[in-house]
């Protein structure tokens, strides 16, 4: 049966991008479109500038493998979706997606832990989908074997493989059962892991983030729905005053030409003045940086995201 308009679907490879329009991809975006969709490939072809400016306009956001999303119109091999995880909707190619199935929610609901895993046919098999990010979540459906453990795909499809070492040892839950600051540190930790990784406009992968993406994807890690883009971010949370901050919260930076970039508070340095992670559209990467006293007068808010104990 066709994907069809008024459908839910789910996403059927590892990560996929929202574009703007069917014809918003060019030539040099292919990699992107297919099953399975080479994110890292394609992300390592696009020059900074592509990165950072050519797809603005052109690129919404991106779904991560599983993700569930409403499908709104079918044209000429694509089909526009709604996402509600990320209140926001694009167009994907058709075979990037899949009707659920009666078992998708069978089975107890993990994080990818690891930066990047595979799923695969059978333990130590061949690769059923590459690519699989930090952030995905997949549903553990029967026993561990050998350090392997069976995970369900989207769609009418067998079981994949996956390393139990790359899933977190607690399955998701609706809220954190960590504290404040335990979370606030564990949110810097994940920021740390996600360190040089390439800025994309538009991304939430482990292949490329841009800067809400990047608090986006440490947060849900933590269980904690946070919106995935600024207008919405900024509004987030609490207030809080800049003498106050914790490890964890969020700082928005005037960086790169936009006075609302979001970066996670790592620490203070030995000058008490705060060092951020953040996806840095200027320097291409992922960084870790102290603020300098000059900087400090660009801060034009400080968040801090509600924790449930």
């Amino acid at each position: 049966m066709p994907i069809a308009p008024g459908q839910p679907a789910l996403i059927a490879v590892a990560v996929a991008t929202l574009w703007a329009q069917p014809s918003a991809p060019g030539p040099e975006d292919r990699l992107a479109l297919g099953v399975p969709s080479a994110i890292r490939e394609w992300v390592a072809r696009l020059t900074n500038d592509i990165r950072a400016n050519g797809l603005k306009g052109r690129v919404r956001t991106q779904c991560l493998l599983g993700t569930r999303v409403e499908v709104l119109q079918v044209a000429d091999g694509w089909a526009e979706v709604s996402c509600p995880q990320q209140e926001t909707s694009g167009w994907v190619p058709l075979d990037q997606l899949v009707h659920p199935a009666e078992n998708d929610n069978e089975g107890v609901e993990h994080f990818v832990s690891a930066t990047a895993t595979a799923v695969r046919e059978e333990p130590g098999g061949d690769v059923a989908i590459p690519g699989v990010t930090l952030g995905t979540r997949l549903r553990v459906v029967g026993a561990a074997y050998r350090g392997w453990v069976p995970v369900g795909l989207p769609g009418p499809r067998q079981p994949g493989w996956v390393p139990q070492r790359d899933l977190a040892n607690e399955p998701v839950t609706d809220a954190p059962s960590t504290a404040l600051i335990a979370a606030g540190l564990d949110a810097v930790k994940l920021a740390q892991q996600l360190l040089e990784i390439p800025y994309l406009h538009g991304g939430v992968s482990a292949y490329g983030i841009d800067a809400p993406g990047l608090v986006w994807i440490v947060y849900r890690q933590l269980g904690i729905d946070v919106p995935r883009f600024n207008d919405a971010l900024i509004e987030s949370g609490e207030a809080v005053q800049f003498e106050d901050l914790h490890p964890g919260d969020l700082v928005f930076l005037e960086h790169g030409g936009d006075s609302r970039t979001p970066a996670i508070m790592a620490e203070r340095s030995q000058t008490d003045l705060p060092e951020v992670i953040f996806s840095s559209s200027v320097y291409g990467k992922v960084v870790v940086e102290s603020l300098k006293d000059s900087e400090l007068a660009g801060i034009t808010a400080c968040r801090r995201l509600p924790v449930q104990a």
